[in-house]
């Protein structure tokens, strides 16, 4: 009925605009369709036959009027019936209320436009507040009918493609209103985690599934309505309201019409021009409104007690939803419809002759005039509503999309009213844009806020999201990221490797540089064994003193002074050359520790090997015919025998170091999360040739030792030698496999504790016995206590 008036509101409106078609009047009849497709299909047949009812407006006006256009219809199905019929003929049809987008189909519908926009336009409003309010875990329920099926596809289409989220569920509300169908939708939404819900339904099929929703009493849920329902006066009764109290909806934009309500309030059976032809719709209305009936009185309504109307009722104090200006929202859509078709015909009449859009530039004459010359007007319209809107139409004969955003809100009293909480408009240069006032929408929750709604909460940075198998790609788990690997983006899909020098933080959320692994002085391991090397020198220098300050004494004079003095000297390189392992390795100590190393252990073992041999060549000289064995064992031979040997060892270093020399290098292999800094020794072949050599004379000074132990001597140097030297080659044995199997660091510490233990050993079993006799025996420090048993025995 509202609809009805406010076509006929603007067409009356219209006529009195003396710049609108001045000197033309507009007319218009009005056919019901019933909400029926067949009554809907029939009506166009009849309209296009020209067969529709005949009849005489005045003397000059007699028989079928011509038809130049359609306002509605008011459902998406009959447009496409009415339209599908229309289009083959080129009759523009506007509608206010047929919002499926199977409509803006330009190759279908030719001559389809609308003035409410394509529900695509409303499926991307829903998507907007979804992403707005994290909600990626939805139902829909839609009915099975075009309006219904198209708009759940769009929606679920969008929604993959946007990447949104996902639906927990879709169901169909039956047509049948079937109570089981229904208990069972009901059901699932019931158990369903999804807290929001989408619909898609006419408001009349959501009757039945709101009092299965209060049976089962489902409460928590965020319910998103579509356009056709969310004024449905209905379900705002006191019944439905603290289940639906908070709905989020898109409503077709409200607009003032000035002076409608007038119009409405000025409605009478006596001032509606139809009732002579028998169109009893005003009077249907009135009697509806009032109670009452206009005479003849039917005869059970007398006997009933009804009344009869007098057509002195009040309008304006009658309890009616057509005054209720909050749901003036289709009646807009309406106004631009008429206005649009009005302003089409008006350009059309402006048309100058011979400059016209047709055939040979002609205009179309308002008597000749043909509906598919409208449809070119029409496609081209542009023109300003009285409230400031602009109207116009797009390729696909959409308008351009302007949704309301309301919110159903509940007050103490119980009344509810529909607020505007925002809009959703595209603008003439196609930006699509969300505007919302949050301080005004009302949540029907405990917290008073939004609710959450997904099906997985989202993956922190530091893991990556692990699809369940057969279920929606919206619930995963979240599985931390293996080391070395990152993610710095919540809901990532996959974790990124490292670059080769860095490793994941704890949280696995960035990377950090890797931690350089050696051996260093600020650590337990290398301060303990700078501790020990420096204790060594030291012990060596007390010695070397010691030695000094009794050089005079025969114990010191009997074992060959300078040889051991030498020798402590040795040992002190020895000692310090372990610290060149110990630190921050460099190309200098790379190169210089085992040089250094094989040098100096070289010219020890070189001094014990001498000592050795002076020992037996003694021993065979004080034999009959040996006096002349002396003369190769002098001083100066002796330090030209250590002078050689040690020389050997350093044209090794040299040969090494010049052709594959030691180097730093950041090793990656023996721990993934950190680099070990070690310095690798080149060639394998010249660490191999160092370390060879040493033992050779090591094992050639333990040999002789070994035969000359037994010499009659009371004190007999060379079994302090063959324990130091079966010390030190018990030790460097051990280290070879030891070396070998450690990793990193540790390699350094295997050699260190080498170089320190053969040193200790050399140092305690070769000059321990003699500081014990030098320093706490020195009864036994003389050439008789020394040289003067040993025969005599024999």
């Amino acid at each position: 009925m509202r609809w009805a008036q406010t076509m006929a509101f603007a067409i009356t409106e219209i006529n009195r605009n003396p710049s609108l078609l001045p000197n033309v009047t507009l007319g218009y009849r009005i056919y019901d369709t019933c909400h029926t497709l067949g009554v809907a299909f029939r009506t166009a047949l009849s309209l296009v036959s020209g067969r529709e009812e005949q009849f005489q407006l005045d003397e000059r006006c007699v028989g079928s009027p011509p038809m130049l256009g359609i306002v509605g219809a008011g459902s998406s199905t009959n447009s496409i019936a009415i339209s599908s019929i229309l289009g083959l003929y080129r009759v523009p049809m506007v509608s206010y209320y047929a919002a499926c987008s199977c409509l803006s189909d330009q190759m279908q519908f030719p001559s389809f436009f609308r003035t409410i926009p394509s529900d695509a336009f409303q499926v991307r409003a829903m998507l907007q507040i979804m992403r707005r309010y994290g909600w990626t875990w939805a139902g829909m329920l839609f009915t099975d009918d075009d309006y219904g099926r198209n708009a759940a596809r769009s929606f679920q289409s969008d929604l993959a493609q946007s990447g949104l989220g996902c639906l927990a569920y879709v169901e169909v509300l039956p047509w049948d209103h079937d109570p089981v169908e229904i208990q069972r939708i009901v059901t699932v939404m019931k158990k369903s985690t999804a807290r929001v819900v989408i619909v898609f339904p006419y408001g009349r099929y959501l009757v039945d599934l709101m009092e299965e929703v209060i049976k089962q009493d489902v409460r928590g849920l965020q319910w998103i309505a579509s356009e056709d329902w969310t004024s449905y006066a209905i379900l705002e009764s006191p019944r439905f309201l603290p289940y639906l109290t908070g709905v989020l909806g898109i409503a077709i934009h409200r607009g003032r019409i000035p002076g409608l309500k007038d119009f409405l309030l000025n409605i009478h059976p006596d001032n509606d021009p139809d009732n002579s032809h028998e169109n009893n719709i005003v009077r249907q209305f009135w009697e509806y409104t009032f109670g009452c009936k206009f005479a003849p009185l039917p005869s059970e309504w007398v006997d009933a007690g009804g009344r009869m109307c007098t057509g002195q009722e009040d309008l304006g104090t009658a309890e009616t939803i057509l005054m209720d200006l909050s749901v003036f929202r289709p009646e807009y859509n309406v106004y631009k419809a008429v206005y649009a078709l009005a302003h089409a015909l008006h350009d059309m009449l402006q048309c100058v002759p011979g400059r016209g859009p047709f055939s040979g530039h002609s205009c179309a004459s308002l008597q000749t005039i043909q509906p598919w010359q409208l449809v070119y007007y029409l496609e081209k319209i542009n023109f300003t509503t009285s409230i400031g809107e602009h109207v116009s139409f797009d390729e696909n004969g959409d308008a351009l999309p302007f949704y309301d955003v309301i919110n159903w809100v509940q007050f103490p009293d119980g009344s509810a009213k529909v607020l505007n909480v925002g809009v959703y408009k595209k603008s003439a240069s196609g930006v699509e844009e969300l505007v919302l006032d949050e301080d005004r929408i009302f949540w029907n929750f405990e917290s008073k806020k939004p609710p959450r709604s997904v099906c997985s909460e989202s993956c922190s940075p530091g893991t990556r999201v692990a699809r369940r198998k057969g279920e929606p790609v919206c619930c995963f788990d979240c599985i931390a990221c293996s080391g070395g690997e990152i993610s710095n983006e919540t809901d990532s899909t996959e974790c990124s490797n490292c670059p080769e020098d860095f490793w994941s933080s704890p949280q696995r959320d960035h990377c950090v540089p890797k931690s350089l692994e050696f051996l260093s002085y600020h650590e337990a391991l290398g301060i303990s064994l700078t501790t020990i090397s420096l204790l060594g020198t030291f012990i060596s220098a007390i010695v070397l003193g010691i030695f000094i300050y009794h050089r005079s004494t025969p114990m010191v004079r009997a074992n060959n002074s300078e040889l051991s003095f030498l020798l402590l000297l040795s040992l002190k390189l020895c000692f310090l050359c372990s610290l060149l392992f110990i630190g921050r390795p460099r190309i200098w100590t790379c190169q210089l520790r085992h040089a250094a190393f094989g040098i100096s252990f070289v010219l020890c073992v070189s001094c014990i090997l001498v000592k050795t041999m002076v020992v037996l060549a003694v021993f065979k000289a004080s034999k009959p015919g040996g006096t002349d064995i002396m003369k190769w064992f002098g001083a100066m031979q002796q330090r030209g025998t250590v002078l050689s040997l040690t020389f050997i060892q350093a044209t090794i270093c040299t040969a090494w170091l010049v052709s594959a020399s030691p180097a730093p290098h950041k090793n990656t292999h023996y721990h993934s999360d950190k680099i070990v800094y070690e310095c690798v020794v080149g060639s394998t072949v010249g660490f191999a040739v160092l370390l060879g050599y040493i033992g050779l004379l090591a094992l050639l000074s333990f040999l002789l030792a070994f035969m000359a132990r037994n010499l009659p001597d009371n004190f007999n140097e060379a079994k302090l030698i063959t324990f130091s030297m079966l010390i030190f080659c018990a030790v460097w044995i051990a280290f070879i496999p030891a070396y070998i199997s450690s990793p990193g660091k540790y390699a350094d510490v295997v050699e260190v504790f080498a170089i320190l233990a053969s040193s200790f050993g050399i140092l305690v079993a070769l000059f321990g016995p003699k500081c014990y006799i030098i320093l706490f025996r020195p009864e036994r420090n003389t050439k008789k206590s020394i040289m003067g048993r040993g025969s005599t025995d024999k």
